[in-house]
């Protein structure tokens, strides 16, 4: 079976500085896979490299069998990957239910037709997608008010929006509370699981990776040091000297 994600021979050097080098991974559909490492071990660079916003200098990125290396962002979006990021990106001044309108107008290709007013476009489908994400209930007001762990359940709504085949969350936790970061990645294994899409996340939260992941890669220096199930990783002494410590 293809895998969703297939990542071979993956290289990108910014000058003298080889910031990942030959990494070779893959993810299967409904299959939640954690890229963890020290900061500057690669992983940010690599995220960009999977959806556009970085060449890589070599490498194969495939997507259901299809090589979208040199495809711009946008291209690779509307080919089914979508994106959350560390700092959540919402329009505040919009409603909850208009940032998600917005999302589905974009994937539509018609945020061209959207001038003033969101009107009854998409509003079943973004009410949907609310409600998967338990935000249907605020769907009137305006995202500048939420809470930061409510603005990443719309986040995450907004990147089920184009119906993705692979979801790539950079620190999807970043900036919550304990409690909301486990229950935010629960609740993002859940659809991810159901809805068959394959999920490539960062996460500096080793209970939420141990607790959420599938399966774990570690990078150290742009290179994988080690991978595997949750309990394999945490027992390698590679990952235990250069990232987890005798505390894990």
């Amino acid at each position: 079976m293809t895998a969703a994600l297939q990542v071979e021979g993956l290289h990108k050097a910014f000058g003298g500085v080889q910031a990942v080098a030959d990494v070779s991974f893959a993810v299967e559909a409904g299959e939640l896979l954690a890229l963890i490492g020290p900061n500057g071990a690669g992983k940010s660079t690599c995220f960009n490299m999977l959806n556009g916003q970085l060449a890589p200098d070599a490498g194969i990125v495939r997507l259901d069998g299809r090589d979208i290396v040199g495809l711009r962002p946008r291209a690779i979006w509307r080919l089914g990957v979508g994106r959350t990021f560390q700092i959540t990106a919402t329009f505040a001044s919009l409603s909850v239910r208009e940032n998600v309108q917005m999302a589905l107008y974009s994937h539509a290709g018609r945020l061209g037709s959207l001038l003033a007013r969101f009107g009854a476009a998409f509003r079943p489908e973004a009410e949907s997608l609310l409600d998967q994400v338990g935000m249907l209930d605020q769907a009137e007001r305006p995202c500048g008010v939420l809470a930061y762990g409510d603005l990443k359940r719309v986040e995450l709504a907004m990147a089920l929006a184009n119906q993705p085949r692979l979801l790539l969350m950079d620190e999807p936790t970043a900036g919550m509370a304990p409690k909301e970061r486990v229950a935010l990645m629960a609740l993002a294994a859940r659809l991810a699981r159901a809805q068959k899409i394959a999920v490539l996340f960062t996460e500096h939260d080793m209970d939420v990776v141990f607790s959420q992941a599938d399966r774990i890669i570690v990078l150290d220096r742009g290179q994988l040091i080690a991978g595997g199930r949750p309990a394999d990783v945490r027992a390698n002494p590679d990952v235990r000297a250069v990232y987890l410590g005798s505390g894990h």
